[in-house]
């Protein structure tokens, strides 16, 4: 018999908000396709896809993240009714997971993909103890990094199941990005969201140290720091080697990706680092600090860093010398659907389980 998971989500691709989103659709693809697994999805309607039958999109109007959820906590709780497990992502699942796991006889299951101190500077405090509660209460914790596992344990005092992301691909068109902006020397690009988390102020330092007038800086996204970063920029008298190119649309990735010669993520924290591999799928090397993903990489495609200019720039330089070939065992999205219907399975199969375990074995 089919064990029956609900899971909850805020966005789904293409309709992505960022890497969370990217994570929950794949694993989501691939256990739909399974025999042993039924699962359904509630998400808030604007990111709802069409044409799936076990997608349940529900209108949550206006307001901030935490009164849309509440919007639709009732309609989660109420398909929990015949569910075995409910699996929430991050601390804006409490609502509804611990609604469900106190109305219904269903297992809780969390996974933590960042935690609030990875994403801000200064975590506020409704956010931490949020995530403290998702913590005390959910039966089963999951990261997606022993790095992320380690900082739950640190700040909130339980361990957790290690599930390691799976690697992500992009397609290419054939686009030359390089003579499409101009760009005559060697390009390195990021993309991400433009908040204090991905340190780009410290790849902007970094540029201008190596003081080099064949590099340009192609930075991809949006965020509240956008037009700081600009200043910044002209501040530092490299905006003649900075090029802010925006929000990027998910079909244009790739093409970004291959005319790269370096893939630059300076993030102060990054818990697994969906964009590496996304680079990586198409040659493109990685200089990344503070990142999940280089547990399972190798260290000649992956340069560690750490989230400081100099050290950045070294980085860069280092990893522009470098020829060999990148190699490396790509982690697929089929063996983190089968590493969470073995979890999903032996939670189903176990009855009442302490909550406070968080110790469930799994094969990664």
């Amino acid at each position: 018999m089919a064990t029956q998971v609900l899971m909850l989500a805020w966005g789904f691709p293409p309709n992505v908000t960022g890497g969370l989103d990217t994570a929950v659709g794949e694993l989501f693809e691939r256990l739909t396709t399974r025999d042993d697994i039924d699962i359904e999805l509630v998400l808030p309607a604007e990111y709802a896809p069409d044409g799936y039958d076990n997608i349940h999109g529900v209108p949550t109007g206006q307001g901030d993240i935490i009164t849309r959820i509440g919007r639709l906590s009732g309609e989660f709780v109420d398909r929990a009714a015949d569910a075995d497990i409910v699996h929430t992502n991050d601390w804006f699942g409490y609502n509804p997971g611990s609604r469900a796991q106190s109305t219904h006889d269903v297992e809780w299951v969390t996974t933590f993909h960042s935690l609030s101190s990875d994403r801000n500077m200064e975590p506020p405090d409704r956010e931490v103890q949020t995530e403290q509660r998702v913590v005390n209460r959910a039966d089963h914790l999951v990261a997606v990094s022993e790095y992320t596992a380690g900082k739950v344990r640190r700040e909130y005092g339980r361990e957790s199941t290690v599930i390691y992301n799976g690697f992500s691909s992009v397609e290419t068109t054939g686009r030359d990005l390089k003579s499409e902006l101009g760009i005559d020397g060697e390009m390195l690009f990021f993309l991400g969201r433009h908040t204090d988390q991905k340190g780009i102020s410290y790849l902007l330092y970094a540029l201008s140290k190596l003081r080099r007038d064949d590099l340009t800086l192609v930075l991809g996204g949006s965020g509240h720091l956008t037009a700081q970063l600009e200043r910044f920029t002209d501040l530092l008298g490299i905006d003649d080697q900075v090029e802010f190119v925006g929000y990027l649309p998910e079909e244009e990735l790739g093409d970004y990706y291959a005319s790269a010669d370096l893939f630059v993520s300076p993030s102060l924290s990054e818990p697994f680092g969906i964009t590496f591999t996304e680079a990586l799928s198409v040659g493109t090397r990685v200089v990344a600090s503070n990142a999940g993903a280089a547990e399972v990489l190798p260290d000649d495609c992956l340069i560690e860093v750490e989230p400081q200019s100099d050290s950045i720039a070294d980085g860069i330089e280092y990893a522009l010398t470098l020829e060999t070939p990148i190699e490396y065992d790509v982690r697929t999205w089929d063996e983190v659907a089968e590493d969470h219907a073995t979890l999903y399975k032996k939670i189903a199969g176990a009855g009442d389980t302490d909550p406070q375990d968080g110790e469930d074995d799994v094969e990664n």
